[in-house]
Order: structure tokens, then sequence, then C-alpha cells
């Protein structure tokens, strides 16, 4: 029998090798609603900088849960969405969405206010 390529100690550190990080599940969740171009993923998050959305874009599409769609137009046109493989997050980001409301209400009551339509009833 071979040696181990990589060894998890569980199956949580797999996901979060993907999906990890203050943006990857942000951007990911925000692709669940449909395609997204640059610049309405920028409006989504104004705290992103450029560079650090171009980054993990970049890295979700490497690890084939984003696609990039680039047409060949004047002035020219990209846009992201969710890969076949991508889309199997969708869950799992939907509840963590749910999750982080009920936090955030328990923690600050009303002294929390979620921006981003955080809620897939108000995304829907």
């Amino acid at each position: 029998m071979s040696e181990p390529l990589k060894i998890y100690n569980t199956a949580v550190e797999v996901t979060l090798e993907v999906i990890g990080g203050k943006w990857k599940p942000v951007i990911l969740f925000h692709l669940t609603f449909g395609k997204k171009r640059n610049g309405e993923l920028m409006q989504l998050m104004p705290d992103v900088t450029q560079k650090v959305l171009t980054q993990q874009l970049r890295e979700l599409e490497e690890d084939g849960i984003v696609n990039r769609i680039s047409y060949n137009q004047v002035p020219p046109k990209v846009e992201y969405e969710l890969t076949e493989y991508g889309a199997s997050l969708r869950a799992l980001l939907h509840l963590m969405c749910r999750w982080g409301d009920t936090h955030a209400e328990r923690v600050f009551g009303d002294r929390a206010k979620i921006l981003s339509g955080s809620t897939v009833a108000e995304q829907g």
C-alpha cells in the first residue's frame, strides 16, 4: 500500500482548506444565487480589495468550485458562477448563513445589523 499523499485529522480541515478564510465563503454564498460580475461582487463585499477578490476567485476556479466565463466582446465581460461541484456547497453555505443570523441575534440582539441580505429569504 502506498503512503498517503496528505493526512488530515478531520474532514472539516479538508473543507476549510478549500473554502476557508474571510472571503471565500462570502463569495461562494453570493454565487449560490446566480452568476455575478466582478463589479457586482465588489458591491456586495465593499470591504474586500480587488486584489484579494481576484486571488480568491482564481483559487476557487483552480479548485473546480467556480467557473469563470469570459465573453469575447468590447468592453470585456467576465462572469463567475458556481460549477456543478461548487453548487454542492449551497446547503452548507446557507446553513452557515442561518447560523450566523442566529448567533448575531444571540450575542448582539438588535445591536447587530447584517447589511447584505444574508438570509436565503432576503436573497431569493
